[in-house]
C-alpha cells in the first residue's frame, strides 16, 4: 500500500481532469466526483475512482482538491449537510484551486476550522496546456506548515509554487495575474489586427515580437490561437470576465486603480453579450476585429 496521502478531487473540467491524472501518475490514490459521468469515467480509465456523491468522494481522504468555477460552485461543495466540511475527516487538509474572491477563501478557512479541517488556497496559472503539461503556477494563501505537507502534491502539478501569505492571499495574487493576462492577450490582438491591416507576414512578426521585450508566456502560449483563429477553450472568456469582476472589486476595495484593466474588463463583458463567452480568452481578437470593421 502506497504511503502518500489518500487524495478527493471534486470538480473534473478542463483543469481538473488532468491535473487529477497528473496525481494518479505520481502514485496517489485519486477519488474524484463530478457533475458529468463522462468526466468520471475518464478518471476511472486513469486509474482513479469515481465516486457517487462529494461525501463518498472525500469521507477518506486526507486531502481534498477542489477545482470548480466560481465562489458560488466552491460554496455550494463545501458546505451543507452534503458538502466537503461536513463529510470530510478531521484534520484533513482542504485545497481549494478554484479561482474565487479572496474573502470567499477566507471565510471559507474560519468555518473548516471549526470543523478541525484545515485550508489552503491554491490558484493556479496556465492554462490547460499548462495543466496537462504539470507546469502550472500555483499561487497559496494558508499557514506555513499546510505548505509544507502539500508541497509534493504540488510539485505533481506546477512549476512554480510560491506560499504568498495568509488565508486569501492566493487569490488575490491570481486576481492579479489574470489582470495581466487580460491585458497582454488585448494587447497581442490589438497587434494582430495592426500587423494584418498593414499587410505584414504575421507568423513572423509574431516570431520576432516574441523573442524580443514584447515576448510574454502569453505569446508563446497563444500565438497559434490568433495565427489560425483557433478560438476552442483552454480558458473560457466567462470564467475570464468572472476572474476580472474579482480583480475589478478586490483594487475598489483597497483603493488601487485599474484604467487599462477596467476597459479590458469592459471588452471581455461585451465578447460574452456577443456570444463569445464560451471560447477561449485569446478571442479578444474577434473584438478587436469587430472594432476594427470586420464582419465576425
Amino acid at each position: 500500500m502506497s504511503n502518500l496521502p489518500k487524495i478527493a478531487w471534486i470538480g473534473l473540467g478542463i483543469m481538473g481532469s488532468p491535473m487529477s491524472e497528473n496525481l494518479i501518475k505520481a502514485g496517489y490514490q485519486v477519488t474524484g466526483y463530478t457533475l458529468e459521468k463522462e468526466k468520471l469515467d475518464r478518471l476511472a480509465a486513469a486509474g482513479g475512482t469515481a465516486a457517487g456523491s462529494i461525501a463518498e468522494a472525500v469521507r477518506d481522504a486526507d486531502v481534498v482538491i477542489t477545482m470548480v468555477p466560481a465562489s458560488p460552485q466552491v460554496e455550494a461543495i463545501a458546505y451543507g449537510p452534503e458538502g466537503i466540511l461536513e463529510n470530510a475527516k478531521s484534520g484533513a487538509l482542504l485545497i481549494d484551486m478554484s479561482s474565487i474572491t479572496p474573502q470567499t477563501s477566507v471565510d471559507l478557512a474560519k468555518a473548516a476550522k471549526d470543523k478541525g479541517i484545515r485550508v489552503l488556497d491554491a490558484p493556479v496559472s496556465g492554462g490547460e496546456a499548462g495543466a496537462i503539461e504539470a507546469v502550472l503556477s500555483i499561487m497559496v494563501g494558508g499557514e506555513r506548515a499546510d505548505f509544507d505537507q502539500a508541497k509534493p502534491i504540488f510539485e505533481a502539478l506546477g512549476k512554480t509554487i510560491v506560499l504568498c501569505g495568509p488565508h486569501g492571499s492566493g487569490q488575490t495574487v491570481k486576481a492579479a495575474n489574470q489582470l495581466i493576462v487580460a491585458v497582454n492577450i488585448q494587447a497581442c490582438a490589438e497587434a494582430v489586427v495592426f500587423l494584418e491591416k498593414s499587410g505584414v507576414d504575421l507568423a513572423a512578426a509574431l516570431d520576432v515580437l516574441n523573442g524580443g521585450l514584447a515576448g510574454s508566456t502569453v505569446l508563446t502560449r497563444k500565438k497559434d490561437n490568433f495565427l489560425n483563429r483557433d478560438f476552442k477553450p483552454g480558458f473560457r472568456i466567462d470564467l475570464h470576465h468572472k476572474d476580472m469582476g474579482i480583480v475589478t472589486d478586490a483594487a475598489r476595495n483597497v483603493g488601487a486603480a485599474l484604467p487599462v484593466g477596467a476597459v479590458v474588463a469592459q471588452l471581455v463583458a461585451s465578447l460574452r453579450a456577443q456570444g463569445d463567452g464560451g471560447l477561449d480568452h485569446s478571442a479578444l481578437l474577434r473584438a478587436v476585429e469587430r472594432l476594427s470593421g470586420a464582419q465576425v
